[in-house]
């Protein structure tokens, strides 16, 4: 979908933000742009040259948490439990029935086959068969060189907001009706809820509050960011999945309401997000 309104260009190096040729007047930006050009470290780069503050992640944040395979390597090395994973390139993909072969073997049916620098589930497949696998990974590659297979764990997903410090909100909990968290059950049905506070125990809390924290650290993460859970309750425990630098923003998605749920309200942390992109 094309983006309504007055076409928009910054001109570099001087910084200076023109729409439809008139030029803006401009304290900060903030970002709220997902997905390859938007989180993944290139437009934070515009704005390193053009020296304008911005609200988020730098740079290498950006492109580190946006790559789900040397994202998790970063995780792993800190010791923190991630989805365990295997990664297939485009240029090993000569054999796939070779491929694939190997990783069932390495981690069982069914699987999440991923592109890696893609989100909102976008060319996700999960497969429950070695030719789904392979088609999985076929679609995957459409999007990018290299894609990352999961194992396909069954949990409660549990979601924590963080700010610079690392401040840490209280989890929240997305309930759904789906079989997986798909596009279509994260922006279509209507039946998906948000709950924050998530039913945990005073030490889960404390537990996954601190792994998010631990995780923000570790990706040198800045700003804001969404660390994403799946928790078996009886078995791993808290698993992490993916860190999110520039989650939803709306009033009713779900960082603004963890936050509101941790006190603070939606101007609030508006203003605070500012507040630290200007004093970066």
């Amino acid at each position: 979908m094309a983006a309504a309104g007055r076409p928009a260009s910054m001109r570099l190096p001087e910084g200076a933000l023109y729409a439809a040729g008139d030029e803006v007047g401009f304290d900060v930006v903030f970002p709220v742009l997902h997905g390859p050009f938007g989180e993944d470290g290139t437009m934070q780069g515009v704005f390193e040259i053009a020296g304008v503050p911005y609200v988020g992640c730098g740079v290498l944040s950006s492109a580190l948490a946006m790559d789900k395979d040397n994202a998790k390597k970063v995780i792993e090395a800190a010791g923190i439990a991630t989805t365990p994973w295997m990664t297939v390139r485009a240029e090993s993909f000569s054999d796939p029935s070779a491929t694939v072969e190997s990783l069932v073997k390495a981690l069982g049916l069914p699987l999440f086959v991923k592109p890696a620098e893609l989100g909102s589930s976008v060319g996700v497949t999960k497969a429950a068969t070695d030719a789904e696998v392979k088609e999985g990974i076929v679609r995957a590659l459409g999007y990018g060189p290299k894609v990352i297979v999961e194992e396909a764990i069954k949990g409660r997903e549990i979601e924590v907001a963080v700010l610079e410090g690392p401040r840490v909100s209280v989890a929240g909990e997305i309930v759904i009706t789906t079989e997986w968290y798909d596009y279509d059950a994260k922006y279509n049905d209507a039946t998906s809820a948000f709950v924050a506070p998530a039913e945990l125990t005073g030490p889960q809390m404390a537990l996954v509050r601190r792994l998010a924290g631990d995780a923000f650290a570790a990706l040198e993460c800045s700003g804001l960011a969404r660390v994403d859970f799946l928790f078996e309750e009886r078995g791993r425990g808290f698993i992490l999945n993916e860190l999110n630098t520039m989650p939803g923003f709306t009033p009713i998605s779900g960082f603004p309401k963890m936050w509101e749920a941790s006190g603070m309200t939606y101007p609030e942390l508006c203003n605070e997000l500012v507040a630290l992109a200007l004093n970066r």
